[in-house]
């Protein structure tokens, strides 16, 4: 095994040695359900006031409300005590500040091959995808109408959340 993780695995040792969760249910504590990015600047939890156990995230590029993320929230829903779920997409996203052609040429030269037929989930209007991931979640027959959806976008240079839908 190579030494590239080792700063990880030790960094992962002093967490073990004060680490306070285990036996902890995996139900969402506080009854939340976040669908949001994968961009290293958005803390879910903290953003939010939550603590581990509180909340089921499910991240992706664009933070969209994929056939993967639907999955996720029927399941937090219905077994994990998800009753509120936002959907948290972000400023300066390269998701939406990139067409197809331009990452598909980013991607292609960084990986040294032709990369025009990898689909990546761009986003032109953040607000209209927006819209359109809170409705395909309210429309989901497996999502209660009594459970809260609402989106929201996280300026990733405030850190405050703006409820646009």
């Amino acid at each position: 095994m190579t030494d590239q993780f080792d700063d990880l695995l030790q960094a992962n040792r002093e967490f073990a040695e004060t680490f306070a969760f285990g036996g902890f249910d995996g139900v969402a504590h506080a009854g939340v359900a976040v669908v949001t990015c994968m961009d290293s600047r958005i803390d879910p939890l903290r953003m939010l006031g939550l603590q581990p156990g509180d909340a089921k995230i499910f991240r992706n590029p664009g933070g969209r409300v994929t056939e993967a993320a639907l999955e996720a929230l029927v399941l937090g829903v219905h077994l994990l005590n998800v009753n509120r779920i936002l959907v948290v997409p972000h400023t300066r996203c390269a998701m939406a500040s990139a067409t197809q052609d331009e990452l598909r040429a980013r991607v292609g030269r960084s990986a040294g091959v032709d990369a025009s037929w990898q689909t990546f989930g761009v986003v032109d209007d953040q607000k209209a995808a927006l819209q359109d991931d809170v409705r395909k979640v309210k429309a989901h027959p497996l999502i209660p109408e009594s459970v809260a959806v609402g989106g929201f976008l996280y300026d990733v240079d405030t850190g405050l959340l703006a409820e646009l839908v």
